[in-house]
């Protein structure tokens, strides 16, 4: 052979398979979805159901910033390897999809896109024609895929696990001390520690003397230690489970375990998790399948296009994913073209140093000081003035594999996710400067996740809020994919500094007005700058529970005259109100913790429906009956509403019909009943 084309071989031999880091799929399931639906002109789906192996390179310049990854285990060949589970909607004839892949991270193994994008009723074992709900992502031609990242998850319950590596020292196994924060909403004896579904680490049993059991009232009271002879520690390990699964951890009580109280477990753990591989695995997953690697790669060779979508929990995976710079593969590629962190706040989570507890988020009350909402919050390279960093969400990603950033949020990230942060700097003196590659959308007179209608209470002081923003974030996924391919998206529309929109949050300075009966917050989640110990540097936690080193600062949206929120997108219901639609409720006047936020939760606050109403109760927002006069006036200023926002680029006209049908619906009653 001619050495000159020696070269020339090798490089055709050394094809990117050769290079992935996704080294199989293995494909369990393949049947028809949604009964075998057609639709549209995409026609059938199926559900492809398995498991994905991975071998990555610790000496990878990609994954130098996973945490204790030089700790696993490696093969011959150098690599750590891990599985996760895999689940997929595609459809049959993969040529008549629209070439774009949606990734849904999943929430605590639970797959959501369904729910958010095609009003379809959830659950994480979506088969049947009723799980597809009305099709749209279906119809649109985008292929679904879910997979495993969580490592904290038990098994069932249709979670989709993470079989992570284990991280170990050279002399040993790794320890080093684990709090765990748990609520019960009544009297109990015996709780798990850190939920529903979720594991914790092993306890080191020699030192199991020394744990500590404590309560407060209030995030930033004084620990009430309970006498170590008062509770026991419960360790159950699913039967036949691997090293990497966690067990189950409960604590059992002398004595009752009292609502509202905050109680806190600490012990030394064992066994971290190199947890930071959940980042990596999506990575790799995604690039495989938008490259066609993986021995059996079910969708080789028919993905131009991937986007993430996340809610809460998952919208931060996408924003710490970014800031880890872990949307990069090996091979130098972007992973995802591009990114919906929605309802994320501020926040970014627990997901990639020693003893990660990636279910941990941080709110007003709960979880108020775990590493989840830490600087930096924002797009923007800023200086932290607390600690002196410089840093920002996209410092460490290289232009060519940034993706395309949608932040979207509704109004109760405000006041429970330290919302405003990603778009001010850390004081709130001034507005951040916005990447060109950033586009924020604050979803007006919402709450984290949607009411259902009619609302109720629970143990609030006010309704729920039904205000839905899903039929934007439908209009919003549509523009990402056009994004990506050069069309220019809808403006952002967020609440602004610069514009008096953006304000304190104190009844005095935020404009919202004295309703009767209705208590405004004295209260707010902001972050901290917390002291988690020397060797945080290196996202290793020694100080537990961590010391608080000063505050930042949140603002949320002003009020007008309603108490409805300025400078949002406001779904087309809270543009035509019946109510004061807010981001934020207080618990009930009788609950212990009576002035407290309501976890994640808004207020719908109904306007009086007559003249007389509001006057005898002295309130002072408009009646519906003075507002519209009667149903069809309401009608219209709904339709200019609806027709303003799709003219804008917010809302399909799909959904425009289905908003007006649905409205009519549920607010002809008031019309038609008498005032009381």
């Amino acid at each position: 052979m001619n050495r000159r084309y020696l070269p020339l071989l090798l490089a055709l031999l050394w094809t990117p398979a050769a290079l992935a880091e996704v080294e199989k799929f293995e494909i369990t399931e393949r049947v028809p979805f949604a009964d075998g639906k057609e639709f549209g002109a995409v026609g059938a789906y199926e559900r492809i159901v398995g498991t994905v192996t991975f071998a990555i390179d610790p000496a990878a310049r990609q994954n130098a910033t996973i945490v204790d990854l030089d700790k696993a285990t490696r093969g011959e060949d150098g690599r750590v390897r891990f599985s996760m589970d895999l689940f997929i909607l595609a459809p049959v004839d993969l040529s008549r999809g629209n070439g774009a892949l949606l990734y849904d991270v999943n929430n605590r193994g639970n797959k959501l896109a369904l729910r958010f994008f095609n009003f379809a009723p959830g659950g994480n074992d979506p088969l049947d024609e009723a799980a597809a709900g009305d099709g749209f992502l279906m119809r649109k031609g985008f292929v679904v895929v879910w997979s495993g990242w969580d490592g904290e998850l038990l098994p069932g319950g249709g979670r989709l696990q993470l079989r992570a590596p284990v991280a170990r020292g050279s002399d040993g196994p790794i320890t080093g001390p684990v709090r765990c924060e748990f609520v019960t909403s009544s009297n109990a004896s015996r709780l798990g520690v850190s939920g529903g579904g979720h594991g914790s680490y092993w306890p080191v049993e020699k030192l199991l003397s020394q744990a500590t059991l404590s309560w407060r009232e209030n995030p930033r009271e004084p620990r009430q230690r309970i006498t170590r002879d008062k509770w026991q520690l419960h360790v159950t390990h699913p039967e036949g489970a691997g090293e990497s699964q966690l067990p189950q951890l409960e604590v059992e009580l002398d004595e009752s375990f009292l609502p509202g109280r905050i109680y806190e477990l600490i012990y030394q753990g064992r066994d971290p998790l190199v947890h930071g591989v959940c980042f990596a695995g999506v990575r790799d997953l995604v690039s495989a399948l938008k490259h066609g690697e993986g021995e059996e790669n079910p969708l080789s060779g028919t993905i131009a296009r991937a986007h993430g979508f996340g809610v809460s929990q998952s919208g931060r995976f996408l924003r710490e994913m970014l800031y880890w710079g872990l949307n990069e593969d090996e091979q130098g590629r972007g992973a995802f073209d591009g990114l919906i962190p929605h309802v994320a706040g501020g926040g970014l989570g627990s997901f990639n140093h020693r003893f990660a507890q990636p279910t941990r988020y941080a709110t007003q009350r709960g979880n108020h000081d775990y590493p989840v909402d830490r600087f930096p919050f924002s797009y923007e390279v800023q200086r932290d003035p607390l600690s002196g960093a410089r840093n920002g969400i996209t410092l460490r990603s290289r232009r060519s594999s940034m993706p395309r950033v949608m932040h979207t949020q509704s109004t109760a990230e405000y006041w429970t996710r330290a919302g405003s942060l990603p778009h001010t700097d850390p004081l709130g003196t001034r507005d951040a400067r916005v990447p060109g590659n950033v586009r924020f959308y604050s979803f007006g007179g919402t709450q984290h996740g949607p009411s259902g209608f009619p609302p109720g209470k629970g143990t609030a002081q006010c309704l729920a809020n039904p205000g839905d923003y899903r039929v934007f974030l439908r209009s919003l996924v549509l523009s990402l994919d056009g994004w990506v391919q050069g069309n220019q998206p809808p403006a952002s529309v967020y609440p602004t500094i610069g514009e008096g929109t953006l304000v304190d949050w104190r009844q005095e300075k935020s404009g919202f007005p004295k309703l009767p009966g209705i208590r405004y917050p004295g209260v707010i989640h902001y972050p901290s700058y917390w002291n988690w110990g020397t060797r945080w540097d290196r996202q290793i936690v020694d100080r537990q529970p961590p010391t608080a080193e000063g505050d930042y600062v949140v603002l949320v949206p002003g009020f007008d005259s309603d108490g409805n929120e300025l400078g949002c997108l406001s779904p087309p219901e809270v543009m035509a109100p019946v109510a004061t639609y807010t981001g934020w409720n207080l618990f009930a006047e009788d609950h212990p913790s009576r002035d407290s936020l309501v976890g994640l939760r808004g207020s719908y606050i109904p306007f009086p429906v007559s003249k007389a109403e509001r006057e005898q109760s002295g309130d002072p927002r408009r009646s519906l009956e003075e507002r519209y006069v009667n149903m069809e006036g309401y009608m219209a200023v709904l339709k200019r509403a609806c027709d303003r926002l799709s003219a804008d680029g917010y809302l399909l006209a799909e959904d425009v019909e289905r908003t007006l049908r649905l409205q009519r619906q549920r607010v002809a009653p008031l019309f038609e009943s008498p005032a009381p």
